[in-house]
């Protein structure tokens, strides 16, 4: 497992080129039904600081005491402030570079939705997280274009129940 540094001054995200594992899995658009229930290796871990969590907040317009007030956030069953959700499932454009799967000859990608998700316990602030990753189907939309449903768990490490499993929809555009 290797670390990822904390929020850097300035930054929400550590900086692109970070990676020194996993990188995205790339393969051709008749192998990925290949790949369909097989889980991928999983991500590196992200610690989620109090930073981050604050700079979500800040963009989100939410600022719940849960989330960003440290000493009310004390006296909750939490002890400590948690993580938006919106936050943990917006990380999922983080760990797809390491720990997602997509046609080679990308040109791009887009969000297509998501079929499910469920947010299944809070990420605590300062906590470790990580995504695993599982094909769940492949469908070609036209020429030149394959729509991808990939499950998501987002493990909080040190805890047996995940944080959240999301049913991500993408769109993926072959040059």
């Amino acid at each position: 497992m290797r670390n990822l540094p904390d929020v850097l001054p300035g930054r929400c995200m550590p900086p692109a080129g970070l990676f020194a594992g996993n990188q995205m899995l790339t393969v051709s658009g008749h192998e990925l039904r290949d790949y369909i229930e097989r889980e991928l290796p999983p991500s590196g871990w992200l610690t989620i600081d109090q930073a981050r969590i604050t700079a979500f907040a800040d963009v989100t317009l939410d600022h719940q005491f849960i989330h960003v007030d440290e000493a009310k956030a004390a006296r909750t069953p939490f002890g400590r402030t948690i993580a938006h959700g919106y936050l943990t499932m917006s990380l999922i454009s983080y760990f797809v570079e390491e720990c997602g799967i997509r046609p080679d000859n990308t040109a791009m990608a887009i969000n297509y939705g998501s079929d499910k998700v469920r947010f299944l316990q809070p990420v605590k602030v300062d906590d470790r997280i990580r995504a695993h990753a599982v094909l769940k189907s492949v469908e070609q939309k036209n020429s030149g274009q394959f729509l991808l449903k990939t499950r998501f768990t987002i493990e909080i490490e040190g805890e047996e129940k995940p944080a959240m499993v999301a049913d991500i929809l993408s769109l993926f555009f072959i040059a």
